[in-house]
C-alpha cells in the first residue's frame, strides 16, 4: 500500500487572518512609539514642559523683583536711596559733587 502524503497547509482564510493580525499589531506598535500620543511625543512634551517651567521660574523671579522695587517706592514704604537711584537713571540727573565716568 502506498503512503498517502498529507500536506499541512493553512487554509487561505487563516493565512489572511494571521497577516491581518500582524499588520494590526505592527500598526499599533508604530503608533505607540511614533504616533500622536506615542513615546517619542511624550519625551518631546516632557522636554517642552521643563523648558516652560524654567521660563516660568525666571519670569516669577522677575515679577518678585519688580514687586519688591514697587513696594520700596510706594507711599507706605519709601526707600530714598532707591528713589534717588531711579531719578538719576531715568532723568539723567547728577549732583554737583558726583564724579561721572564715561
Amino acid at each position: 500500500m502506498a503512503k498517502q502524503q498529507t500536506q499541512s497547509r493553512l487554509p487561505i482564510g487563516a493565512a489572511i487572518f494571521f497577516a491581518l493580525m500582524i499588520f494590526i499589531g505592527a500598526y499599533f506598535a508604530f503608533n505607540a512609539v511614533q504616533g500622536k500620543f506615542g513615546l517619542l511625543r511624550r519625551v518631546q512634551v516632557n522636554a517642552e514642559l521643563q523648558d516652560q517651567m524654567s521660563e516660568r521660574d525666571r519670569l516669577q523671579a522677575e515679577v518678585d523683583q519688580m514687586a519688591n522695587l514697587t513696594r520700596r517706592l510706594s507711599d507706605n514704604y519709601l526707600d530714598l536711596d532707591l528713589l534717588d537711584e531711579r531719578a538719576r537713571d531715568v532723568l539723567g540727573l547728577a549732583r554737583g559733587d558726583d564724579a561721572i565716568i564715561r
